[in-house]
């Protein structure tokens, strides 16, 4: 009884430590949003869509730091439109969460460190900038904002927009002529339902950043609770069956949304379990509570299921070719 009380209890604090220090990055990252859709014109907004030209190289670079708050703000950017899917492709595959503090502590020579940092980043760069081509080809990046949006699915009552153009997106982001009398965006941007002053944007980031984190919460909990069940040696048995199903296997262990999974993929490395191609096809994967983020935030979930699935196949392509190339850090 006291050991499942002393479990249930480093469950609950694991989870707690594993949501608070996203807080910060969310809130900031919803004051920008709110702030870009109350303070700035379409002028200022193409101007920050046009900027995601080098969003690939950007996310790949602020990714690498070993935490995952910065996929969870790369996340909510995205299904508010105001990054592009290639960049946030880039970050959650250089993400490194928990695996540099776990390399340093094996004290794992630095130049290992270097080269799967270096690996993790220059793959990243490749796959974002190869799917922003892509989609700019097919068309598909001309979706406007869709902040105002991210209101309307979290019923936090901050966004009211007219009717004229809540049920036509496209007249919202371009706000042309044809929006008609209905529509009263007198500066050409999308009102709220309050005077867009600072007191009303810091509250409607707040409203988003605590459902957003409770969501996570919930999660890691539920998340946490299975992987002290089912215990490493178990996940490590998984992983280590043969090398092909090795380098899948780690590539779905690293879709978990939780820290967890870059530790166990990380220590299975170092004790020699895993091999370079298993390694890296997990961590490329292991884009931490940013995965939670994005099916919380973005309200398309064929749309994050292709993301998922996208980055599934992209690592483990990746991790087979490392293993079949005879690749070590």
């Amino acid at each position: 009884m006291h050991d499942m009380l002393e479990m249930a209890f480093e469950v609950a604090q694991d989870a707690v430590l594993d949501t608070l220090y996203l807080i910060p990055f969310l809130f900031l990252t919803y004051l920008f949003m709110e702030w870009l859709e109350h303070k700035t014109g379409e002028q200022a907004q193409r101007a920050v869509s046009q900027a995601g030209a080098a969003g690939p190289a950007i996310g790949a670079l602020l990714g690498v730091v070993p935490q995952c708050g910065f996929s969870a703000a790369a996340s909510t950017l995205y299904a508010g439109r105001v990054v592009t899917m290639g960049t946030l492709l880039a970050v959650f595959l250089s993400t490194s969460d928990e695996m540099l503090p776990i390399f340093i502590a094996e004290q794992v020579p630095v130049s290992t460190l270097i080269a799967v940092l270096g690996c993790k980043v220059v793959i990243a760069m490749i796959v974002g900038f190869a799917v922003d081509a892509f989609m700019r080809a097919r068309h598909h990046d001309r979706r406007g904002f869709e902040i105002h949006e991210l209101c309307k699915h979290d019923h936090c009552r901050c966004d009211t927009g007219c009717e004229t153009c809540e049920h036509n997106p496209e007249l919202a982001y371009f706000h042309s002529d044809d929006c008609g009398a209905d529509c009263d965006h007198e500066h050409h941007t999308h009102d709220h339902s309050h005077d867009g002053s600072w007191s009303d944007i810091i509250v409607s980031a707040l409203r988003h950043t605590l459902q957003v984190t409770l969501f996570v919460f919930l999660v890691s909990l539920a998340l946490n609770a299975l992987l002290a069940v089912v215990g490493e040696q178990a996940l490590g048995d998984f992983l280590s069956a043969n090398s092909v199903m090795a380098v899948i296997g780690s590539a779905v262990v690293g879709l978990i949304p939780n820290c967890a999974a870059s530790v166990a993929i990380a220590q299975l490395y170092v004790e020699g379990i895993l091999s370079c191609g298993a390694m890296m096809s997990g961590l490329l994967c292991a884009a931490g509570v940013g995965l939670l983020v994005l099916f919380r935030a973005n309200r398309h979930v064929k749309e994050n299921i292709r993301i998922v699935c996208l980055l599934l196949v992209v690592s483990i392509a990746f991790g087979l070719g490392f293993d079949i190339l005879g690749i070590v850090l």
